[in-house]
């Protein structure tokens, strides 16, 4: 026979209350150790999972934080290489501006050995030996100047109405007219391009190549499409000396061929060099970086692709210790034309440089402001998730305070309610 014991309403309604106590003070105090008020779906199913996918998210942009990253290094790898490489290029320059400041012994001269005026003909106009020169018509019967006429050369025009000159790859051709004089021939020969004229104290035509190719000039005319020189018609301006006059060889210009080739050397290896992880800009790699962590058309992320830097791929040929004018890229250090072509290929390279290093400074400024946005958005993420399942601690703190009055009060109410059945059990006695 089962037998039960039998509590007064007071002291069950205690218990009870005492039980609740208990229950509230292991959430409060399971709250205050794990500093959640949602822990599990079964605290709030709503709450728990908009928290965990938020959280899960955050975690995703995090994990690409690490991308974003090296992507930066990568780009500020290659902008360092592409520093690098402008360097060597300004340094290329100075040994060009080095060579081209040689220039002066190394031009061909042609230097006339007829006098086209004399003293006699300088008495009796009252002039210099070079004004009477300068002033001299060339086409006609020769004639000396006299004070009432500038005197006459002496070509014949049937012959010769044309002068040619030719250096490299360059040919020049001016007609001669009838009223033409000598002052017309040297400002002419001085608008070649090729060529500098001038009549000495002698009254002797001297013609300097403005670079250092062999320089050609004669009279003649063309004929069938063809340029034939008339050598007597030549000599009469420049007394039968040899048409034709080679540039000569500075051993200035040749010590510097060693020095910018092994400058040209230095920019390929800084390209080379200027890679991070084993991806490099500089040798034509590309580059993608994510910026979140969708898949598809919803992705967002930046690709760049590299480019390929060389001192070829820049235009920027070898110097040979040649003063005939090299094919393609290279370059005769001896030549003038050339050192004037490496001068604007240096020229035109620190402008590509200077366009790729904007575009990869452009990079660099975006992919740092998706790395600061990916980082406030994972802030953002991860105090939702936070607000959605942290508890607040004064809160519960407060309420573990209140819990434990409250239990004390149960226990005592619990005490009073037992001495109060004590009471009427003595009385019963």
């Amino acid at each position: 026979m089962s037998s039960s014991i039998t509590l007064s309403a007071a002291t069950r309604q205690n218990l009870l209350s005492l039980q609740d106590t208990a229950a509230l003070a292991a959430t409060n105090q399971g709250r205050l150790s794990t500093g959640k008020k949602v822990n599990s779906a079964l605290d709030n199913p709503v709450n728990y999972f908009t928290a965990v996918g938020l959280s899960d998210r955050a975690s995703a942009l995090s994990d690409l934080l690490d991308g974003v990253s090296n992507g930066i290094q990568t780009i500020q790898a290659a902008a360092k290489g592409v520093d690098a490489v402008t360097t060597v290029v300004k340094q290329m320059q100075s040994v060009v501006t080095q060579a081209q400041s040689n220039a002066t012994s190394n031009l061909p001269k042609l230097q006339g050995t007829r006098a086209l005026a004399t003293a006699g003909e300088a008495t009796a106009t009252g002039k210099s030996i070079y004004d009477v020169s300068m002033g001299k018509t060339l086409a006609g019967t020769a004639a000396a100047a006299t004070s009432s006429t500038p005197g006459v050369v002496g070509i014949n025009t049937s012959n010769a109405n044309q002068m040619q000159l030719s250096a490299g790859f360059t040919t020049y051709k001016f007609d001669i007219g009838a009223t033409d004089t000598v002052s017309d021939l040297v400002n002419n020969i001085n608008k070649s391009g090729i060529a500098t004229a001038t009549i000495d104290v002698q009254g002797q035509l001297q013609i300097t190549g403005t670079g250092s190719d062999t320089l050609t000039v004669g009279l003649g005319k063309t004929t069938s499409g063809a340029f034939a020189v008339d050598a007597t018609e030549t000599a009469k301006l420049t007394g039968g000396a040899t048409p034709s006059a080679a540039g000569g060889t500075s051993a200035q210009r040749s010590a510097l061929v060693g020095q910018f080739n092994a400058l040209r050397t230095q920019l390929d290896q800084a390209a080379r060099d200027a890679g991070f992880n084993g991806t490099n800009l500089l040798a034509g790699d590309s580059l993608s970086i994510a910026f979140n962590e969708k898949t598809g058309a919803a992705k967002s992320k930046l690709d760049i692709q590299g480019t390929s830097l060389s001192a070829s791929a820049l235009g920027i040929g070898e110097f040979k210790d040649s003063a005939t004018a090299q094919s393609g890229a290279d370059i005769g250090i001896q030549n003038n034309a050339d050192l004037t072509k490496a001068a604007d290929a240096l020229s035109n390279a620190l402008a590509n440089l200077k366009s790729i290093s904007s575009t990869f400074g452009s990079n660099l400024s975006t992919v740092q402001n998706r790395q600061n946005f990916t980082k406030e958005m994972i802030n953002v993420l991860t105090t939702g998730a936070a607000n959605l399942t942290n508890a607040d601690m004064n809160e519960e703190a407060a309420n573990s305070q209140a819990l434990s009055i409250r239990q004390s009060l149960a226990v005592s109410s619990l005490s009073l309610a037992s001495q109060a059945s004590q009471g009427i059990l003595q009385l019963l006695r």
